[in-house]
């Protein structure tokens, strides 16, 4: 009876052991069977077998794309261009598939082989150069979608019907649907891959890679053909669109960005790597397609959409990250205690202590400081290189153009055009020299630029409340993104990129999905008028410029900044207060984002949806050229300056050839890659 109670005793923890590392599909399986319950209960019909394979049919695509994002997240990585892999599928299969049997077969394997070049472009660049995925997936997630616009500019193409059928119809009649059949092979085939060398590699490498590379694991192979795999899982998913619409659209993937992290994270795949599976993702993915449902029949706005999705992203990972030692779990006890503290009047604000202050020494004679140019000699030099490339442009575009080297109309020009830019890089330089990332900002901008052309509907004298309340806004978005950071412990990439969803929705809801204000006279006079040849908007950008090289220069703030980029703990360790200035910084970015959403909407005439939506990657990449290193800690505003000064000359040059809009977004892409890489290998 002993040895059946000793081994009932072990067996007991062995399963519980168990039911934990299951949680998350377990939780996300009833999540399904709930919702699946509500959308029976709230359309008051039943859900028979056609019901059933509509639904099937409606969540494919995300869960075949999450698949692939799940792969990458588990391994310990990013890809931000899972999204666009899938337009560029689709407008290619609906641009050249014919309706013949081989046309059909052979665009079917290149919509695969075309997600699997994009993972290869990710994976070399990551697994080879050792980048950050978030920036190669970012960058690259331009690149595509320049090649995107270059194939198919708007919707149109058409996809053979034969082909439609095949893979949204059924594969048993009244019985099995093909996309039941399609998820459940992709669900097989990852049981096999999960006990194989390379799927034992996945979860190692995202558990512990110090210890992977120890135990002899090919880490730079396997990381490299897990964007291989995850990218032939988005080609798929494009394919699959692809049946399903029956025509191209560029713009069709770009929603399911949001909705892919949604579903990892709703599926119990831990943001970070090491634990979670696509099972659990599949019924993540329908998840969110049931809440979707669920609210299109209670006849709640299609504008709140974005909303949900970002609001379960951030609940999803709150709620799998959530134990004893959590970052919120110990934010909550330090308020309680300091709550307790304060009743009891023992802050030290509260208390008398200036007898027991501690008395130093008269300071030491000070010693004189070195010159300006051995102080500042790492940041001149990563900086040199923008202006040296932004003197060769301005030459270039007079050779291409003429009359711009001497003509003061043009410098004004740049300048007025490079003024957003010049803005949002002290936002988004100072957020990535503490070693983060500010995705909001498109939607930050659209929010601030259309309620302040709402509020000022072309009156001057509403200046006075419409840009406080704009700048509030501004300061607000920023103070939720640093708190989510900083008290919750939510990435600054899932944070953010939630973030910009909701705003993208709060947009929608206060325009109604058309924004009807218009700047007033005087800020388009500000933005537009000349005074002496000279745009109002370029002295505040010359004040603007002063103020920023002194607040990271010369400042306790900025000194912190560059603390917390270099090394968190050590910052903590040495007196930083970390986490309020984390949540400053990100204030900032929100505050720049509102001044370029209101001069924007003076500079238009109006707000407009979308209005942020191109300056997202131009941020960063000017922060970048401007010899930032990415990961935090090196770089000056003036090297940003010369980035912006760089790229918006380029971005004239460009504007004054036949090449197609698109190049911009591939030329950005592949200006902020080579300029990663660049200051990598100096830095290295």
């Amino acid at each position: 009876m002993s040895a059946i109670s000793l081994d009932t005793s072990r067996a007991a923890p062995r399963s519980r052991f168990r039911l934990a590392r299951h949680r998350g599909p377990i939780i996300a399986v009833i999540a399904f069977m709930i919702c699946l319950a509500l959308v029976k209960g709230v359309s008051g019909g039943t859900l028979g077998y056609y019901e059933l394979s509509t639904l099937s049919a409606g969540g494919t695509t995300l869960a075949i794309a999450a698949i692939g994002q799940t792969i990458v997240i588990l391994s310990g990585g990013f890809d931000l261009s899972a999204a666009v892999v899938i337009s560029l599928v689709n407008v290619s299969l609906a641009g050249h598939m014919q309706d013949t049997t081989a046309s059909i077969a052979l665009w079917t394997c290149g919509g695969l082989l075309i997600g699997a070049l994009a993972g290869a472009f990710n994976g070399v660049f990551i697994a080879v150069l050792r980048l950050e995925p978030i920036v190669v997936t970012l960058a690259n997630m331009f690149i595509l979608q320049g090649v995107t616009l270059l194939v198919m500019d708007k919707p149109g193409g058409q996809i053979p019907p034969g082909f439609s059928a095949a893979l949204t119809g059924d594969v048993i009649p009244g019985l099995l649907p093909m996309p039941v059949l399609l998820l459940a092979a992709l669900v097989g085939l990852w049981l096999l891959l999960k006990n194989t060398v390379f799927g034992k590699a996945i979860y190692s490498i995202g558990s512990d890679r110090e210890a992977a590379r120890a135990a002899g694991l090919g880490i730079r192979r396997h990381q490299f053909f897990i964007y291989v795999l995850a990218g032939a899982l988005y080609g798929l998913a494009g394919v699959f669109i692809s049946a399903q619409t029956g025509s191209g659209d560029p713009l069709v993937g770009n929603p399911m960005l949001l909705q892919m992290f949604a579903a990892v994270v709703v599926g119990g795949t831990l943001l970070g790597g090491g634990r979670g599976g696509p099972v659990g993702t599949i019924f993540g993915a329908y998840v969110l397609m049931l809440v979707v449902n669920i609210l299109l029949v209670l006849n709640v706005p299609a504008f709140y959409s974005s909303i949900v999705e970002g609001l379960i992203l951030v609940l999803a990972v709150l709620g799998a990250s959530i134990t004893h030692s959590s970052v919120l779990a110990k934010t909550l006890r330090t308020v309680r205690r300091r709550l307790v503290a304060r009743s009891a009047g023992m802050l030290p604000h509260q208390l008398n202590l200036t007898e027991y202050r501690l008395r130093l020494p008269a300071p030491a004679p000070t010693v004189q400081n070195p010159a300006f140019w051995v102080r500042h000699a790492e940041d001149l030099r990563n900086a040199v290189p923008a202006f040296v490339c932004f003197v060769l442009v301005l030459v270039a575009t007079q050779f291409v153009l003429g009359n711009s080297l001497l003509s003061w109309h043009f410098y004004n020009s740049l300048i007025v055009l490079g003024s957003f830019l010049a803005i949002l890089a002290l936002g988004q330089g100072t957020v990535i020299l503490t070693g983060g990332l500010d995705l909001s900002l498109p939607w930050t901008i659209g929010c601030c630029g259309i309620l302040c052309a709402g509020l000022l509907k072309g009156s001057d004298a509403a200046l006075i409340y419409a840009l406080p309340a704009t700048f509030a806004f501004g300061a607000f978005v920023g103070l939720l993104n640093g708190l989510g950071i900083v008290a919750i412990g939510l990435s600054p990439i899932v944070m953010t990129l939630a973030m910009n969803g909701i705003l993208q929705g709060v947009a929608l809801l206060y325009s109604g999905g058309t924004p009807d204000g218009f700047a007033s006279p005087g800020l388009r006079w500000f933005m537009t008028a000349e005074v002496a040849g000279i745009t109002p908007v370029v002295f505040l950008m010359v004040f603007f410029v002063v103020g920023a090289v002194i607040l990271l220069g010369k400042t306790a703030f900025g000194r912190r900044v560059y603390a917390i980029g270099n090394g968190v703990r050590a910052a903590e360790l040495s007196g930083v207060p970390v986490k309020s200035t984390i949540v400053k910084v990100y204030v900032l970015s929100g505050l720049c984002a509102a001044l370029v959403g209101c001069l924007l909407a003076g500079f238009s005439g109006q707000g407009s949806l979308g209005m942020g939506d191109e300056y997202l990657l131009p941020s960063i990449a000017v922060v970048v050229v401007g010899g930032t290193l990415i990961t935090g800690g090196r770089g000056s505003y003036i090297g940003m300056l010369g980035g912006v000064l760089l790229l918006t000359a380029l971005q004239t040059l460009l504007a004054g050839t036949t090449l197609p809009y698109a190049t911009r977004a591939i030329l950005y892409g592949v200006v902020v890659l080579f300029a990663v890489v660049a200051l990598r290998e100096k830095n290295s």
